[in-house]
């Protein structure tokens, strides 16, 4: 069993190597990101609160979020493990995990710099439907706009303007980077350099898992 977090900055390109690595272990991806958007597109009054904190870059509280992990992980697609992306975001929510008995066995940091951070995701184009991300520079698709499985409009999210993306290195930087000493005590942290090509980074990643 291979329980797995990837930490790091919004932008450091955890959604991208989660996939990648999900697919390589054959385990589902815990991303509260996805969850909460699903809320949101379902336009429940819990959905239009989401929606306020995710567009002005803040984080929703550890109550909601261990909520919402502890119900995915009794589906049975996680009997093998789970990667967790961008999940816990705080020292609340990494004890909330501790306390359900989830037992990790790997990680990894994605450490990028601040301004390659904004310059990703300001550039990032995302299709709504299926929430695959694009990138204008480094992950174009085929046709400019334009999803590659569905031919349908990509966007860009409203919270990926520079502003907001300041906002939520910072936001990060106050309640995140602690989970780096928590884990390192833990001796469980690895971390890699998340610049560069998507598949350098990749073999970054499978070297850590021994793969």
């Amino acid at each position: 069993m291979k329980n797995i977090i990837l930490l790091g900055p919004p932008g450091a390109g955890k959604g991208t190597q989660a996939d990648l690595i999900c697919e390589l272990c054959n385990i589902p991806k815990i991303s509260t990101g996805d969850m909460l958007r699903e809320a949101v597109a379902s336009g429940s009054d819990f959905g239009k609160k989401v929606s306020h904190i995710l567009d002005t870059g803040g984080l929703v509280s550890d109550e909601i979020i261990g909520s919402l992990i502890e119900d995915r992980l009794t589906k049975p697609d996680c009997v093998n493990g789970s990667l967790f992306d961008g999940v816990p975001r705080t020292l609340g929510q990494a004890t909330k995990l501790d306390e359900m008995g989830v037992n990790f066995t790997h990680v990894i940091e994605i450490s990028v710099d601040d301004s390659v951070i904004v310059n990703r995701m300001s550039g990032r184009r995302v299709h709504p439907g299926s929430g695959k991300n694009y990138h204008i520079e480094y992950n174009p698709p085929v046709e400019e706009g334009i999803d590659d499985d569905t031919g349908e409009p990509l966007i860009q999210r409203e919270d990926d303007n520079v502003e907001s993306i300041t906002n939520r290195i910072n936001v990060y930087k106050e309640q995140t980077e602690p989970l780096i000493d928590f884990y390192k005590h833990k001796d469980l942290l690895k971390v890699i350099n998340g610049e560069g090509k998507i598949g350098v980074i990749y073999k970054r990643v499978v070297e850590i898992l021994n793969l």
